[in-house]
């Protein structure tokens, strides 16, 4: 269209009157150019925003989760599709069996399979079927309080190994105690005993020197479990073993919340030590723990031990089975035999566990274990090491306080047991805690035992905490000043990445 001025020029209407008006000179081909590429970029971003609500559609296990990435990727096309690619994929467990791959198993001795006792049957198929490991009978399980009992009883069995010494730990402590393991480590191999140290490599740059340093000097063979290196790129900060292993001979086993370090000395001077429990574990079951380091240290270094296949003798009368979890091949194995435990409980479930961050289908379970006139209580330690995880685990204790659940705080020293036990037949002990770190994102190994002595005895320990422990009522919960729970929430919002 050509309009007349008042000097009778005639000028085109449209992209030259915009450009006339701000000052800018008019190139009709460059205008075309930035239309069509913005029609372009437009066209891309809602094709992005398109695949991006496609894939949360699909692949998002919570329709809250699903819907809310959703939104983002309609409102915001091309920023929320480029959010969601960074954020909104659940990577983790991709990455996981992409390292871990479905490589065999290493397969113990298969003796002959206990029978679970009179109603826990269910529980027994459930697990059997989750861990493809047989419940094992003749095993003798000590409990071993903090690290003044469990340090010198895992050191003896290094001293007295004969043919092999397996350790895996999360932390391994250059300070006094990490030394006087090193130093056990390194007189085993001198004696031509075969051992073997894994690593986590995150764990280990918790202390200076590497505890690598002093076991390679020792003369032992050490392994790293995805250490974080630049080239080729290897940044994991989850996908962590925080397993805890000593077997030695195939015979004796250690496993349960210890690392290895001086801050599990109760009665040591530093503001740091924690309250622990370990366990020893005498007879067949000791050969599965085995298999779970051996696979381990396969993955880690490539090196296939080549062990002799002997089944431990009896030891005692505790029926035992490892579990092992992981985001690889092993993912959701304890969140689901947790649940089972849950359902099956008829008089009492005690948890004990230094983080707690419970997902929706466990708070369900506990509510309904309540409900149903089980006595559930959960013992949590009042100071936590990691503060924003107790803030997150107080924002949701309402929930549970509500229907019927009892919580206590612990007093100091940092309580870092995990227990869960159920009536008085049954518990589970092991490395896991209960939150999204622990169930999802690390490699978890825990033991099921099925023995009415131990379970009393442990039971008695946790009445003896509870005892000494403030209870929590849903009034002090609701009566939080109003910044305080402001943070509690705040914190809460990332208690999947905690």
């Amino acid at each position: 269209m050509v309009r007349v001025d008042s000097l009778g020029h005639s000028r085109r209407k449209g992209k030259y009157e915009a450009c006339h008006h701000r000052g800018w000179p008019y190139n009709s081909a460059l205008m075309d150019v930035w239309q069509w590429t913005g029609s372009a970029l437009a066209a891309v971003a809602a094709l992005l925003a398109v695949l991006a609500a496609g894939h949360a559609l699909l692949y998002k296990r919570m329709p809250q989760s699903a819907f809310g990435w959703i939104a983002v990727c309609v409102m915001l096309p091309l920023a929320g599709a480029l959010l969601y690619y960074l954020f909104g994929i659940n990577r983790v467990e991709r990455r996981a069996r992409a390292l871990r791959g479905d490589e065999a198993r290493h397969t113990p001795p298969a003796p002959i399979a206990a029978r679970a006792p009179t109603g826990l049957e269910p529980l027994d198929a459930l697990a059997t079927r989750l861990s493809r490991r047989p419940l094992l009978g003749g095993n003798r399980v000590t409990a071993l309080y903090d690290g003044e009992r469990a340090f010198p009883a895992m050191l003896e069995a290094i001293e007295a190994a004969r043919e092999r010494a397996f350790l895996a730990t999360y932390i391994f402590d250059s300070g006094r105690t990490g030394r006087a393991f090193a130093s056990a480590l390194g007189a085993a191999a001198k004696r031509g005993v075969t051992t073997r140290v894994l690593l986590d490599g995150v764990g280990e740059l918790y202390s200076f020197p590497r505890a690598r340093t002093l076991l390679r000097r020792s003369g032992v063979d050490v392994g790293r479990f995805i250490p974080p290196r630049l080239w080729p790129p290897s940044l994991h900060a989850n996908l962590r073993n925080h397993r805890k292993i000593l077997v030695t001979d195939g015979r004796i086993a250690f496993t349960g919340g210890m690392n290895i370090g001086e801050r599990h000395v109760a009665e040591a001077s530093s503001p740091h030590r924690v309250a622990d429990l370990h366990f020893s574990f005498e007879g067949p079951v000791a050969g599965q723990l085995e298999a779970v380091f051996l696979d381990d240290w396969h993955f880690a270094t490539g090196e296939a031990l080549d062990v002799s296949s002997v089944t431990a003798e009896g030891r005692g009368e505790a029926l035992c089975r490892a579990i092992e979890d992981g985001p690889d091949r092993e993912l959701g194995k304890l969140r689901s035999l947790i649940g089972g435990a849950l359902c099956l409980a008829r008089r009492s479930v005690t948890i004990m566990t230094p983080y707690f961050l419970p997902t929706r289908e466990l708070i369900g379970m506990l509510q309904a274990a309540a409900l149903r006139g089980v006595a559930v209580t959960i013992i949590l330690p009042a100071r936590n090491n990691l503060p924003y995880v107790h803030r997150a685990t107080r924002h949701t204790l309402w929930e549970l306080l509500e229907r019927g659940v009892r919580v206590y705080y612990q007093p100091p020293p940092f309580a870092h047991t995990k227990l869960l036990l159920v009536d008085d037949a049954y518990a589970m002990v092991g490395s896991a805690n209960l939150d999204p770190r622990s169930l999802r994102l690390n490699f978890e190994l825990d033991v099921e035992i099925y023995d009415p002595p131990l379970v009393s005895e442990l039971s008695q320990h946790c009445e003896a905490v509870r005892r000494r422990s403030e209870e929590i009522t849903l009034a002090g919960v609701d009566g939080r000043p109003l910044p305080t729970r402001l943070l509690d929430g705040a914190a809460w919002l990332f208690s999947p990445y905690l």
